[in-house]
């Protein structure tokens, strides 16, 4: 990639607006990755929620999934205990590919060949360093287009009612 080209996928990478949200139990790690991506140069849109009471994390993914679905987001971020309900409630939404990640490698690849729009994470499986961490490699990693695309247009299909 010549220079010039690096520098716009760099700027790209800090410019991005970002949804972010939880429930009860990700409230404090999404405080923790909100602040980071605000500190990169991102905007952070904050969906909440905004305390530790107990409330259902439907309601928090659904807000999330609009704003990427409608491209008031570029990417959105969800944080819950374990990440297992969200991602599936996420996925319920057309365009929206969430990946419930808990490893740097997990984050790469579901860049890499999924081109994930919604990085998912457990806040019982992964501790705020580390998140911070799974979060940079997954919002600077881009979709390698080629093999790929293939399999996400049979993805869009099945979003549309299409059998194989």
């Amino acid at each position: 990639m010549p220079s010039t080209e690096i520098c716009d996928h760099l700027r790209k990478i800090k410019n991005m607006r970002i949804a972010v949200g939880s429930d009860h139990r990700g409230f404090r790690l999404r405080k923790v990755i909100a602040q980071y991506l605000g500190a990169k140069g991102h905007t952070v849109l904050d969906f909440g929620t905004f305390s530790g009471e107990s409330c259902d994390y439907p309601v928090y993914c659904f807000k999330v999934a609009q704003a990427v679905a409608s491209k008031k987001a570029q990417r959105g971020i969800f944080i819950c205990k374990t990440g297992i309900g969200s991602a599936i409630a996420l996925n319920k939404f057309r365009d929206i590919r969430a990946a419930l990640v808990h490893n740097i490698r997990g984050a790469k690849f579901s860049r890499l060949h999924n081109d994930a729009n919604v990085l998912v994470l457990g806040s019982d499986f992964v501790k705020a360093e580390y998140a911070k961490k799974i979060t940079g490699i997954w919002l600077s990693t881009e979709f390698e287009s080629q093999r790929h695309e293939r399999r996400l247009n049979q993805i869009r299909k099945i979003e549309q009612g299409y059998e194989f």
